[in-house]
């Protein structure tokens, strides 16, 4: 600030023409007008001592003798006299004791309320033709002290007595609105009171954010934000940085308490886990305090976290640094409150720098640049015995009830206030608080200008205006200070922006550095950024280090930021950083193990492309070729003795029923349709039934010659041979037809989708009912093929002759065994592939049948034609001849193949 050298050489010039002359500048704290604002300002602080012994409720007021420097909010006192030492403690800043003590913060804010007056005075278009006045007076940061001069403000103009009435609407008090008070402390206190009399109270910095409650608080305004926006903002700094394992420290005062409570409520909607949270007792003498401030240290050692949170009063965090510094804490991240960021009672303390790093957020206030030397006048003019003298003139009514309005300031020397004015402004810490009292005094004229319908030239004569008509002005209303456009909500409250600082050291002193801003959103200059830890490298504040994508935290304890990593499983994925648990993935999705995301399900079926159905696509063109061939043969031998020992006719009409039933497996593979689905099993079982029952015909046969009476074969052979045959072959392919009717009706296989078989595809695929239904389908044929077999096992050859029951036995065999290996391996087979293991029966079945009855046919049909005889085949003529020939041929047959 470039005006702080300014009002340095003007101080160090006045003090040559000055030196020694006290000031009058209590004198200076009232002034008449229209209307006219009360002032409540910091100016000192009283003896705890007092307050704690009072017995009657007589006059409270700032002392005048003893005490150390520091005044109850903390702010550096200046001293009017000579250091006088107590005994074992050094006259040295910042524990000297003086004779006066006077809060050089609360004297800048009455020269900015003056200040702001004075110009509000001179304009000629905000409230023209009017004259605000004040009447100031100090709270020794004490609310016993404070109420005094409110029942002041509140006594009925011209008087210094409240009256009880019924209805106050056309009562008129000494003041329109009040300025102040500096703490959140006072102003619950006052805010009650004067929201009682709806009288619009301006504070410039009570921060809580209990005094935005309308119904408690209903005419309370503030020119800086509430401390849930700074504490919002502080979250925001933590969860930038990835500090979730904090400490959280509050002075043990309403102020504290809160900050606190809403602290700790906004870090657990951002999962920043608060490690340690203690309040810090106000400083005093006794030992178990002292006891006490060492066990919150040795706690936040403990709890190894690498960032604290302080909001606390300024006294409180001068203490807890105080003794961290004496016993040696690990430096730290300190992120402070507004409170105590800019006091010169912590920043001076020696040591400081070795508590680690230091940052906060300050409300962002315009400069005033010319204040500076509206402060060098008005101390030059308080130095002027002429000046002092008129003002002796006037008699100030409210003194003799009150008190002086500040002891302290008429009993100070400009030699001993140019050291602490000059600090305190060169510095550059206290322009926040001048702002916000500067823009309190504009607020109040805003709602006037409104309330009186002025404009820029002249103001309407009418009755004067009473507070609750200003206060209903001022809801929402919009001004403008110095270029910056503040608004009041329905709470009270302005938003502004924040402006994040950080401690600076130049050598043993401490400076504000702008490092970023917060208006919603946090925008850092990490550049700028100063941190305690080597090479300059962020602190780390986290109990467990991040997890790994597709991670989750397993928490352990009480703490939510102390985990386990745990791997997401396949299926679920995690969605949030944050995540305790992993998600399923929907139905349609998938995802493999570690994912932080789900990906579509692709339809999977048995494919055309599928090696299993490659292959068993080769083996059906085998099976079907053989099947072809031989009925080929067969048609062309149609009749030679062995196809008409074969059934002739029906010999052919059953091995070409093995085409259809290997034809039966293409409905298997490709994209499984209601129709495929419903035509898959009659389209193989029906053909099945009609070779089987070709088969059957002949097994019958076998055995009737074989072991029935002669008388009975001739009765056979007319039904098992002829038209009557075929009419057995359709009798048995209908129950067939009407069984697998039946298994369709009652157990309808469905194209389904399966979305738990497949990890990653959904599996669509026909579902089988029931088993019950397959079995349906396979009970013709499996009777056939019992019968068959039952029928042929025990049948006797005959010499000389083809022996057909072999044949068939095997036949009937090899069916029970693929159908009975079917089921356990069906069973048992990936979902996926169960078609192709059933496409595999089906073949196996066909392609049995035909190598064990059929195939051996062929042979001989190309091999051995001499053995194609009626003789050999169908048992006509000597088939026991004892010549040469016969019984070469009996024995030559016999060695043959069947």
């Amino acid at each position: 600030m470039p005006a702080v050298a300014v009002l340095g050489l003007s101080l160090v010039a006045l003090l040559g023409l000055g030196k020694g002359a006290l000031l009058c500048l209590s004198r200076q704290f009232r002034m008449q007008g229209d209307y006219v604002l009360g002032g409540l300002f910091p100016l000192g602080s009283a003896e705890e001592t007092e307050l704690n012994h009072r017995t009657r409720p007589d006059s409270i007021m700032c002392p005048r003798y003893g005490g150390d420097i520091r005044g109850k909010g903390g702010e550096e006192a200046v001293c009017p006299w000579v250091c006088v030492p107590r005994p074992g403690v050094r006259c040295q800043p910042p524990m000297i004791l003086c004779g006066f003590r006077l809060s050089a913060t609360g004297l800048f804010l009455v020269m900015a309320l003056k200040m702001a007056v004075e110009e509000i005075n001179n304009s000629s278009t905000l409230l023209p033709g009017l004259k605000l006045g004040y009447d100031l007076f100090d709270t020794c940061s004490e609310p016993v002290v404070t109420m005094k001069p409110s029942l002041m403000f509140l006594a009925k103009v011209d008087s210094r007595s409240i009256a009880a009435y019924c209805n106050y609407t056309q009562y008129q008090p000494r003041v329109l609105a009040v300025i102040g008070p500096h703490s959140s402390e006072l102003a619950r206190i006052t805010g009650k009171f004067f929201g009682f009399f709806l009288m619009p109270q301006v504070s410039y910095g009570a921060s809580m954010d209990k005094l935005s409650n309308r119904e408690t608080f209903p005419s309370f305004f503030r020119t800086v934000p509430s401390n849930r926006v700074q504490l919002e903002a502080i979250v925001t700094l933590l969860h930038h940085f990835s500090w979730n394992w904090v400490a959280a420290l509050g002075s043990d005062d309403e102020y504290g308490r809160e900050g606190l409570s809403t602290f700790s409520n906004l870090a657990h909607a951002r999962n920043i886990c608060v490690a340690h949270e203690s309040l810090v007792l106000l400083p005093r003498t006794d030992s178990p305090w002292l006891g006490k401030v060492q066990d919150v240290l040795h706690q936040v050692n403990q709890s190894e976290v690498h960032v604290v949170v302080l909001f606390a009063s300024e006294k409180a965090v001068y203490s807890l640094f105080q003794y961290s510094i004496r016993h040696s804490l690990t430096p730290k991240v300190w992120v402070g409150s507004d409170a105590w960021l800019m006091s010169n009672l912590v920043m001076t303390l020696p040591g400081i720098h070795q508590v680690g790093t230091i940052l906060g957020f300050l409300q962002q206030g315009a400069l005033l640049p010319e204040f500076s030397s509206y402060m060098e006048t008005q101390l030059s003019l308080a130095a002027d015995p002429a000046f002092c003298a008129s003002l002796g003139a006037e008699q100030d009514l409210e003194e003799d009830v009150v008190g002086p309005r500040c002891p302290q300031c008429d009993q100070i020397t400009l030699q001993n206030l140019s050291a602490g004015l000059v600090h305190n402004l060169s510095a550059g810490q206290l322009h926040y608080q001048i702002f916000a009292t500067y823009a309190a005094v504009y607020s109040v004229a805003q709602a006037l200008h409104h309330t009186l319908r002025c404009s820029t030239s002249s103001c309407p004569a009418q009755e004067p205006v009473r507070p609750w008509q200003l206060l209903d002005n001022m809801y929402n209303m919009s001004f403008r200070v110095r270029g910056l456009e503040l608004q009041f909500n329905d709470t009270g409250n302005v938003a502004m922006e924040y402006e994040l600082k950080m401690w600076v050291w130049q050598r043993l002193t401490p400076k504000l550095h702008t490092v970023g801003t917060f208006n919603g959103s946090l925008h850092l200059q990490n550049a700028h950024m100063n941190w305690h830890t080597p090479d300059n490298q962020v602190p780390v504040s986290q109990c467990s280090q991040e997890c790994r994508e597709g991670q989750v935290r397993q928490v352990k304890g009480f703490h939510s930021c102390c985990y386990d990593c745990v791997d997401c499983k396949a299926g679920s994925y995690r969605q949030n950083p944050d995540d305790l648990t992993c998600t399923l993935c929907n139905q349609d999705q998938w995802s493999p193990e570690r994912s932080t995301r789900c990906f579509p399900r692709m339809p999977r079926f048995l494919e055309w492309s599928d090696p299993p159905v490659l292959l068993l696509l080769l083996l059906l063109g085998l099976v079907l070729g053989l099947v072809l061939a031989a009925l080929g043969l067969f048609i062309y031998h149609r009749d030679s003795p062995l196809v008409q020992a074969s059934g002739g006719p029906l010999a052919c009409f059953g091995l070409a029923c093995l085409g259809p039933v290997c034809l039966s497996i293409l409905l298997f593979p490709g994209w499984p349709g209601t129709a495929r689905c419903l035509a898959q099993q009659p389209m193989a079982h029906l053909p099945l039934t009609g070779c089987l029952s070709t088969l059957f015909l002949q097994a019958a046969e076998t055995f009737v010659e074989s072991e029935l009476p002669p008388a009975w074969v001739a009765w056979v052979h007319s039904h098992v041979r002829g038209p009557r045959a075929w009419l057995l072959v359709l009798l048995l392919v209908l129950v067939e037809a009407t069984l697998c009717s039946w298994s369709l009706t009652a157990f309808p296989p469905k194209v389904v989708m399966d979305w738990q078989v497949l990890p990653r595809e959904v599996l669509v695929h026909c579902h089988m009912h029931s088993w019950v239904g397959l079995g349906l389908m396979h009970v013709t044929n499996i009777t056939l093929a019992f019968l068959c077999f039952l029928g042929t096992f025990l049948v006797q050859s005959q010499p000389g002759h083809y022996n057909r029951a072999r044949s068939l036995t095997f036949a009937m065999l090899a069916y029970f065994v693929t159908w009975v290996s079917f089921v356990p391996l069906y069973t048992n087979m990936q979902m996926l592939y169960q078609p192709a293991v059933q496409m595999g029966a089906i073949l196996l079945c066909a392609l049995g049948i035909l190598a064990i009855f059929h195939l051996p046919k062929c042979y001989l049909l190309l091999w051995w034609p001499e053995l194609n005889t009626p003789e050999f085949f169908l048992g006509q003529g000597p088939s026991d001849t004892t010549d040469g020939s016969g019984s070469g041929g009996r024995d030559r047959a016999q060695g043959e193949p069947e």
